[in-house]
């Protein structure tokens, strides 16, 4: 047997589609959607993934205001954050880290408005996922369900083993499946017998960030496997958490790295962009403003 391959491009492709139609509608209406990303390191990789948002939002004919902001001490990034949160041309606003050290990201994720937290890294956008409220979910926990549900991949009644519990993955991603009606085990690295979650799960997600982790011997013959990790293995290759060389002869599918989840969260957050856009023009209609005000 040899796992299907499950491409992150032809879900991205789909979402890119739906945004160009409303980015067209926004457009008509005079509307110009606006992404701001504060960036406040001079780590190369963090900022190679800044201008992959910046060539996504070009394309998508979506603006995107990078906050070069290096070394910002907490005060000056507060501030930043609270300016965005006022300026009504500005509808995705993404802190993106690491941080400067010293900066705490937990004190400066409450402040980004819920509405505009395209993200979702607002501890209130995270408590409104978990009860059912409309939110904006981590785009990187979303992308797991994209994949999912383009390949038609059974959820309702599913044992879903999700192996991370991070607050930008594994914790919103059991709230996503929990919604769809999955059976979720959330595990993570102090986990006992960890084999013995993903042995019994219809679906397992990796995201702890540990290269090859999982193995043939840690899957169920027939499963799907979603690899969120990204590593550098000892040659310098990108790597996800599963090696993937040994399960996917056992599984029935599996997502690569690269060319899985990543490519499918920048075309998400760009989505979620426009839709904040949607709303506040939508807003701004029935209120009978004029739009030639507006950004």
């Amino acid at each position: 047997m040899t796992a299907r391959r499950l491409s992150g491009k032809p879900v991205a492709d789909e979402i890119r589609a739906k945004t160009a139609h409303v980015v067209e509608n926004l457009n008509r209406d005079g509307f110009t959607a606006k992404v701001a990303v504060l960036l406040a390191t001079k780590n190369e990789a963090t900022a190679w993934y800044v201008r992959s948002i910046e060539r996504a939002a070009a394309q998508q004919g979506v603006e995107c205001q990078v906050l070069q902001m290096p070394e910002a001490s907490q005060e000056q990034l507060a501030a930043a954050i609270t300016a965005l949160n006022e300026d009504e041309s500005v509808h995705g606003i993404i802190l993106q880290t690491p941080l400067p050290e010293g900066v705490d990201p937990a004190v400066l994720v409450q402040l980004i408005d819920p509405a505009k937290d395209i993200d979702g890294a607002n501890p209130l956008s995270l408590g409104r996922l978990s009860v059912g409220q409309p939110a904006f979910a981590p785009a990187t926990a979303r992308s797991v369900i994209e994949i999912l549900e383009h390949y038609r991949v059974p959820l309702a009644g599913q044992h879903v083993a999700v192996v991370g519990r991070s607050a930008v993955v594994g914790k919103p991603l059991a709230q996503l499946l929990l919604q769809r009606d999955a059976t979720v085990s959330i595990c993570h690295s102090r986990t006992a017998q960890l084999a013995d979650f993903t042995k019994a799960a219809a679906v397992t997600v990796m995201a702890v960030g540990r290269a090859n982790l999982l193995t043939a011997e840690e899957v169920a013959d027939s499963s799907v496997v979603i690899d969120v990790g990204t590593n550098v293995d000892e040659e310098g290759q990108l790597v996800g958490d599963v090696h993937a060389a040994s399960v996917q002869p056992k599984v029935r599918a599996l997502s690569p790295v690269p060319g899985g989840v990543g490519t499918v969260t920048t075309a998400l957050l760009i989505w979620h962009a426009v839709q904040a856009a949607a709303k506040v023009c939508e807003s701004i209609m029935w209120r009978g403003e004029p739009m030639s005000t507006r950004r």
